[in-house]
């Protein structure tokens, strides 16, 4: 599949541009058409020595964007920007 070929191997970014690893797969939902989460194999000394098989498995909601690398979302500011709109609905409910 051409998304695979394009996504496999691009290095994925925390929001606050700490590498977090390189796509080694993608899940996809064949039933619906679409990419449901990207597998990231860890970076660092233990991938480069092939001692850690460890893997993360990213939804694709959480991704911000995609280009040359792939740029993950601040859970934590769409985590209070919901709380925030939660507590002025319960303020207006007062």
């Amino acid at each position: 599949m051409r998304i695979v070929k394009e996504l496999v191997g691009k290095e994925v970014l925390g929001n606050d541009v700490m590498i977090m690893g390189k796509v080694v797969d993608v899940d996809f939902d064949f039933d619906e058409e679409k990419v449901e989460s990207i597998i990231v194999s860890k970076g660092g000394i233990q991938e480069t020595l092939n001692i850690s098989k460890s893997e993360l498995v990213i939804p694709l909601d959480m991704v911000h964007k995609i280009g040359d690398k792939i740029i993950l979302k601040d859970v934590f500011d769409e985590d209070f920007s919901q709380l925030e709109e939660e507590i002025e609905d319960l303020k207006s409910q007062l």
